[in-house]
């Protein structure tokens, strides 16, 4: 029975020694959802802005929802709220796809000596190709009806990366827990579209009730989208103590995560 390392150190030398193997996959990964259409990547341009007009048009002039500055601009609306879908769709992608990830590899888990750990890291940088895609639209579309983007928009990386450590480790719990509880596809398909609407996706956090604000920020999700609406469309800079504490818990999930994947990955040949 190989013995498989949860320590840290196991993580990064994994991540180091396979990093030709996951670039190659990532990429494989992006071009085969496009694989015969007649757009191909040009589609990873058109699905964001066909679903940011759609919800621009529901919730801004269908429910006449309005972000806390008084503004009735439509166009404000839809970056603002397009800076918040863009860190929910990354999330999405890859928590709804993590419990089915070994499942769908029966063959790198019985007939090939495969490194499973990075299969939630593959599918997590193939979504971030679609978020950047995304958030060059963002910035172009800033660019056209404000003017140039606010420089905090550089600090991005530093509310994302950790964004990043924190769905790596859900993933791997969640295609761990997918190989012995099959239900919990299923769960998860519910738990993120209920999330999208417990999330300050298409409202501002002072929509609710102040007696109900502290509840919004129990979601994880939560922090990740202010921040993001702050560098990019208020220009603001993040509190650095929150800042600091996310990135702490954010690290400790992914070790966690990975530790978890580690401990319960020998049993996957005996379920599968």
């Amino acid at each position: 029975m190989p013995n498989f390392s949860p320590s840290p150190a196991a993580l990064f030398s994994s991540l180091w020694r396979n990093r030709e193997l996951i670039k190659a996959s990532a990429k494989r990964e992006v071009l085969g959802r496009y694989r015969g259409s007649a757009l191909g990547l040009l589609w990873s341009f058109f699905n964001p802005l066909f679903m940011l007009a759609v919800y621009t048009f529901v919730f801004s002039v269908v429910f006449k929802a309005r972000w806390d500055t008084g503004s009735d601009s439509k166009t404000e609306f839809a970056l603002v709220l397009f800076a918040g879908l863009m860190m929910f769709s990354l999330f999405s992608e890859c928590i709804n796809r993590a419990p089915s990830l070994i499942l769908s590899n029966v063959n790198y888990v019985k007939k090939v000596v495969y490194p499973l750990e990075i299969l939630p890291v593959v599918i997590l940088l193939a979504a971030m190709f679609h978020t950047l895609i995304s958030l060059g639209v963002w910035l172009l579309a800033y660019g056209v009806f404000f003017g140039m983007p606010h420089a905090t928009a550089l600090l991005m990386p530093v509310i994302v990366f950790p964004f990043m450590l924190f769905i790596m480790g859900l993933s791997w719990v969640l295609a761990s827990l997918g190989v012995y509880l099959r239900d919990i596809s299923q769960i998860i398909g519910i738990f993120t579209s209920v999330l999208m609407f417990l999330t300050p996706v298409f409202y501002p956090v002072s929509a609710l009730p102040e007696s109900y604000r502290h509840l919004l920020y129990l979601n994880p999700v939560t922090p990740v989208i202010e921040m993001t609406r702050n560098l990019l469309y208020w220009g603001k800079l993040p509190d650095i103590q929150p800042l600091v504490t996310y990135w702490f818990v954010t690290t400790l999930i992914a070790l966690l995560g990975f530790a978890w994947f580690q401990k319960t990955r020998k049993g996957f040949a005996d379920v599968l």
